[in-house]
């Protein structure tokens, strides 16, 4: 029953039944990456005449994070190739990395020098700010 109510109201856990239903009457599988996201794109690469493009997109593979696409998808899903990675033998550049997900939040997340919420101790103001007293 839990996955049931989870499937209608929220789509950050995976498709929801709107998605899955369109997914099936109008789009083709057209590959997977290697987190188990899959792709599709309108049947027969048909135009949306509202777009003027083939609509292309992504079932996640659990919780849906945008940053959990690999680049060469990424570039398939935005227009940028027409080639999907799936039909061609796609290499990474050298920069580009291999997918981190989202730290914000947890003990991992990026915290600059000087953050109230980093380790160890806080430089001392240099001096160079004057603090807005009001009536000034």
């Amino acid at each position: 029953m839990k996955d049931f109510l989870l499937r209608v109201f929220t789509w950050w856990n995976g498709a929801t039944f709107g998605t899955l239903r369109t997914t099936r009457l109008y789009g083709e599988p057209v590959g997977e990456d290697e987190f188990g996201n899959r792709y599709y794109r309108t049947r027969g690469g048909k135009k949306d005449p509202a777009l003027g493009i083939e609509r292309r997109w992504v079932i996640y593979n659990g919780y849906a994070e945008g940053s959990a696409v690999p680049p060469g998808w990424n570039g398939w899903l935005r227009h940028t190739v027409d080639v999907p990675p799936s039909k061609e033998d796609y290499k990474p550049k050298e920069w580009e990395l291999p997918h981190l997900p989202n730290l914000t939040g947890t003990a991992d997340a990026y915290r600059p020098k000087g953050s109230t919420l980093s380790t160890g101790h806080r430089p001392p103001a240099t001096g160079d700010y004057e603090a807005w007293v009001p009536g000034n």
